[in-house]
């Protein structure tokens, strides 16, 4: 067993690099939320309800901000490019399995897709929890199927790992997730 201690998170994350700036949630993003998660791709492939409405988003910020202040486990961040704005969201969790380690996940608007938004998002969050938060291993977890993202983690330097696949129970159907784990630089010196 390590010496490193469990991850916790601090009170407040605000994160900005290479265009893009992760924020808190407001009460005035309600509407933006509802716009990034009624769409049917964030529907498929996240334990997000579906149809997501305004009273689905202001349960989801509720239960966002009760989770960070009982235990600090959880950040759920806003992706916008000019700090306001919200595109898609970042979340970063202590990992089930291990204190040590951290996984992230991520969804990004319908309108604003294919824009390197989420490769942008995951790096820049993936840096920080290895730098700040001196966590063991950054994991993504994966539905095979899921091309996106997928193609996500190979842009921002996440390798596929051995690790036995993990099956959970989302929206009454088991998905198998497969385990990446971010190699820090691994994408800089493959895009050099």
């Amino acid at each position: 067993m390590s010496s490193q201690r469990e991850i916790v998170l601090p009170p407040s994350i605000r994160l900005s690099g290479d265009g893009i700036l992760l924020r808190e949630w407001t009460e005035s993003d309600l509407s933006a939320l509802v716009e990034l998660y009624d769409d049917p791709e964030i529907d498929r492939w996240t334990p997000v309800p579906s149809p997501f409405d305004f009273i689905a988003a202001r349960e989801y910020l509720t239960k966002a901000r009760e989770g960070r202040e009982k235990g600090r486990k959880k950040a759920q961040l806003a992706l916008t490019t000019d700090g306001e704005q919200p595109r898609g969201e970042v979340l970063l969790f202590r990992s089930e399995l291990d204190a040590r380690d951290v996984e992230l996940a991520y969804g990004v608007g319908s309108q604003h897709r294919r824009q390197g938004l989420a490769s942008r998002a995951v790096k820049l969050m993936a840096d920080y929890a290895c730098r700040q938060l001196a966590a063991k291993r950054v994991l993504l977890r994966i539905e095979t199927a899921n091309c996106p993202s997928v193609a996500v983690a190979r842009a921002t330097g996440f390798q596929l790992t051995d690790d036995e696949p993990i099956t959970r129970e989302a929206k009454g159907r088991q998905v198998t997730l497969l385990t990446w784990c971010y190699q820090s630089g691994e994408a800089d010196s493959l895009s050099a």
